[in-house]
């Protein structure tokens, strides 16, 4: 049986615990991507086809996939490192420009010529996306790109409180580097966690925890998650075949529950009061949770943490971060 959290006893120690998130130093090992968006309106059809043409009015680009997740732990007061793959090319040069104008070390950025950087871009009007086109590669990254990866983790690894692998399914994250990660930490308290892509899923086996959305744990237990028997069964089954410390499957406006390995099930209500975009939601609540678990939280506290900044970040447009003020507010009831 699934119980409910009560989340208001404890918004005292939350926000204490919160400020400690600037004590964290948590390594991104993943996809790293730019974000684009194309901003306009939509006041009429064109005539060459059944489509709005949408008059622009600004353009943006953000940090994504593996990158906004370093964007959220530094907007959180973290301090975050970066691991993956960029290709030789204008977007990748972007994305370490942008990474070095937070104050952050880009070593970890490794420039591949084999490969494009991932661009995803949107086009975005009256607050509803009109349609997305990627330019990417997903194949998997070269033997001598996961060695210069780990090699950079080896460097690092005694600086860092927590590996959070932010799977996009670009191609960084496979068996072999989710192998190597393992052998680098299992002899120390370093906690390893996924935001997880359908595909990869038996490549997690042995990690502290896992993110994935009701969408991603049904397709990984090959059922439908449509009621509280279907999602008991599917994170008892996740905690089982993955051997993981624990499962917290989010399901959107129903909020998100978290599956311990002492049988426990805990359902979190969301919080959110608008939800305009879910773009880079996961990377908010892996951001916070890893970054709760390393400041000494327990699971439910940082699961309710993360859970506030992921209603948080939904309210907004495009890929978004949260600061702790915000936090602060949220967790008293206010707004962003």
């Amino acid at each position: 049986m699934i119980r409910e959290s009560d989340i208001q006893i404890r918004a005292d120690d939350l926000k204490a615990w919160i400020r400690r998130f600037s004590d964290t130093k948590i390594l991104v090992v993943g996809d790293i991507i730019l974000d684009k968006f194309v901003w306009g309106d939509v006041t009429r059809i064109s005539p060459e086809a059944p489509v709005p043409v949408v008059e622009v009015t600004q353009e943006t680009k953000r940090l994504g996939g593996a990158a906004n997740v370093l964007n959220n732990i530094a907007s959180l007061g973290g301090h975050p490192i970066l691991c993956g793959v960029v290709g030789e090319d204008r977007a990748g040069g972007e994305i370490v420009e942008r990474i070095r104008d937070l104050g952050l070390p880009v070593e970890g950025v490794v420039p591949v010529n084999d490969r494009p950087t991932s661009v995803k871009s949107r086009v975005v009007a009256h607050n509803q996306q009109v349609v997305r086109f990627d330019r990417e590669s997903r194949k998997r990254i070269q033997p001598e790109g996961v060695h210069r990866i780990l090699d950079f983790v080896k460097q690092v690894r005694s600086e860092v409180h927590a590996i959070i692998v932010a799977d996009y399914g670009k191609g960084v994250i496979s068996e072999g580097m989710m192998e190597g990660l393992r052998s680098l930490v299992w002899d120390s308290e370093i906690i390893i966690g996924v935001d997880p892509k359908t595909g990869n899923f038996a490549s997690y086996k042995g990690i502290d925890t896992i993110t994935p959305n009701h969408y991603e744990a049904g397709a990984y237990c090959g059922m439908e998650i449509h009621d509280e028997h279907t999602l008991l069964e599917a994170g008892r089954r996740m905690l089982e075949t993955l051997e993981a410390g624990s499962v917290l499957i989010t399901q959107g406006k129903d909020g998100m529950t978290l599956f311990e390995r002492n049988g426990e099930a805990t359902h979190i209500p969301t919080v959110a009061r608008k939800v305009f975009d879910v773009t880079g939601a996961g990377d908010t609540v892996i951001s916070t949770l890893c970054m709760g678990l390393a400041a000494g939280m327990d699971l439910k506290s940082a699961a309710v943490v993360a859970n506030y900044a992921a209603g948080i970040v939904v309210g907004e447009l495009g890929t978004s971060t949260v600061t702790v003020d915000e936090l602060h507010r949220a967790i008293n009831g206010g707004s962003r």
